[in-house]
């Protein structure tokens, strides 16, 4: 495994082999037109220990960098497939600190029209005095008249959700690579990435999108690629049903190996190199390794890149042997 700022990584980047640096800077060294499939899912802005200090515009820099990148390394025809979520809780101070009254969970039974019947009584009454009358706190008066505050306190910003797709669209479309097509991962609930309580009407994060951009050039349609069965099971579909990873005790943002193997052996052949940038826990890696591609895995975090590395060695190592034991 090589890192960023080692004389080995001014050259081309190896096949099979992890680096660990930045994307922006060593997906520079890649051989252009040699990449069949970029297969990546970059940080989601939500407020992981490695993106806490990152703010919403040197997320979307990073994200148009390595975007711009791919116009060179990608071979004609060949496919950048991004798995990314929106955010559902994005901060926006122009937001309005309101949400949704919930009738049933109230502890103190005044309501806004009893209020403003007691105000027509004794209309010189402040906030103090309103409450004494009806033995409940100052901040239930001023909640049933001017709405309540969301979760945080009146001084936290509201929030809202972010869609993040358009901007890919537009980076991706700057560059010469079109979006060919879109599919969704529907997966376990994330509770954890739903920052709201069950006072609101929206709905858990279940899904999580596929953006497939392709860069013009001749590319195979291999009906020989998946099965029959499989075509009709899901390469012909859109919404892709596949269980979570359970555990994301050494990463905190595991993708399943079945959701790479499947875009693997979609939109390439054996033996074609397969790129992420983010590696991670090195899943891409693995995934190609077992369908018969090669890789390049790009990873920041060192301690992800070690990781990484340790876990591709595991899996190429049971994979051997399962083969021998097939042969």
């Amino acid at each position: 495994m090589a890192c960023q700022g080692d004389k080995n990584v001014k050259r081309l980047l190896n096949v099979n082999t992890i680096y660990c640096g930045d994307s922006c800077e060593l997906l520079k060294y890649i051989a252009p037109d040699s990449i069949a499939l970029s297969f990546w899912s970059p940080p989601y802005f939500l407020g992981k220990d490695y993106e806490k200090e990152v703010s919403y515009e040197n997320w979307q820099h990073l994200l148009k960098t390595v975007i711009e990148l791919h116009s060179t390394i990608l071979k004609p025809g060949g496919f950048m497939v991004i798995n990314i979520a929106d955010i559902l809780s994005f901060q926006d101070e122009k937001m309005p600190k309101i949400m949704g009254l919930n009738p049933a969970k109230r502890k103190c039974l005044v309501t806004k029209e009893m209020i403003l019947k007691a105000k027509e009584k004794f209309p010189n009454y402040n906030r103090k005095q309103l409450a004494e009358l009806f033995y409940c706190s100052e901040q239930t008066i001023d909640r049933r008249l001017n709405g309540n505050n969301i979760r945080g306190g009146k001084y936290a910003p509201g929030t809202r959700v972010k869609l993040s797709g358009g901007n890919l669209e537009r980076y991706a479309y700057k560059v010469g690579l079109f979006l060919y097509d879109k599919r969704i991962w529907k997966k376990d609930p994330a509770w954890a990435n739903s920052k709201w309580t069950t006072n609101t009407l929206k709905a858990v994060s279940e899904t999580e999108d596929l953006y497939i951009f392709w860069k013009p050039g001749e590319y195979v349609v291999n009906r020989e690629r998946l099965s029959s069965e499989e075509w009709k099971e899901w390469g012909y579909r859109q919404v892709w049903d596949i269980p979570s990873v359970r555990a994301n005790d050494v990463h905190p943002a595991m993708f399943p190996l079945e959701l790479a193997k499947r875009v693997i052996r979609l939109y390439t052949d054996a033996d074609d190199i397969v790129l992420d940038p983010f590696l991670g826990s090195g899943t891409t890696a693995i995934a190609a390794l077992q369908t018969g591609r090669r890789f390049i895995g790009i990873e920041k975090q060192r301690e992800y890149a070690k990781l990484a590395k340790r876990n591709v060695k595991n899996a190429k190592e049971c994979f051997t042997k399962q083969q021998d034991k097939a042969n």
